[in-house]
């Protein structure tokens, strides 16, 4: 699409050499949360919410809205300037209409093994659970944030071997962050 995205997913030590390789997967962040530690696959949890937590627990959520803060805010990552913007200067988090045209312009298939195909080689780099922290669909499923939200809800690309799409997911969520330069 002509974007100039990261090589790889902030927190990974390599760029992907194959859909499932471990140094390729990189952070899971929660939607909205700033680089504070919560990220790194092996934080710990607490079930506190905050606004401004002061800490790299990782926060469980198990109540509607599902959101690791007290109060929603749809601010936390729109543009390099956002408040939380976890990527580095002169980056920021894509919003769903860009990952939609890479989606639909580079992929070389329409699942996981486009999504390493393209030129973002985009690796299946799982998901934390929001009521737990445990991760899930290590090296079958990718879930990639965008900074768009949807109601309490924001806007992520997902991926496994039969498909791709963009879908919704829960903010206390973690999932991959690939930034894109502004």
């Amino acid at each position: 699409t002509g974007a100039v995205w990261m090589d790889r997913n902030l927190g990974a030590t390599q760029v992907a050499t194959s859909s499932t390789y471990a140094n390729s997967y990189g952070d899971l962040f929660q939607w909205g949360r700033g680089d504070d530690g919560h990220q790194d696959r092996s934080s710990s949890t607490t079930s506190t919410n905050a606004d401004t937590p002061g800490h790299g627990d990782f926060i469980t959520e198990g109540s509607s809205p599902y959101d690791w803060r007290s109060n929603q805010d749809d601010n936390l990552w729109n543009g390099e300037s956002a408040t939380n913007n976890p990527c580095p200067s002169g980056w920021r988090i894509p919003t769903e209409t860009e990952w939609e045209a890479e989606r639909t312009t580079d992929f070389t298939s329409n699942n996981a093994a486009g999504a390493f195909g393209s030129v973002l080689k985009l690796p299946m780099a799982s998901a934390r659970n929001r009521s737990d922290g445990s991760l899930y669909y290590v090296g079958t499923h990718g879930r990639y944030w965008s900074s768009t939200v949807s109601g309490t809800n924001a806007r992520n690309l997902n991926f496994n071997i039969s498909t791709a799409d963009m879908g919704t997911s829960n903010r206390a969520y973690g999932h991959s962050v690939r930034c894109i330069k502004d």
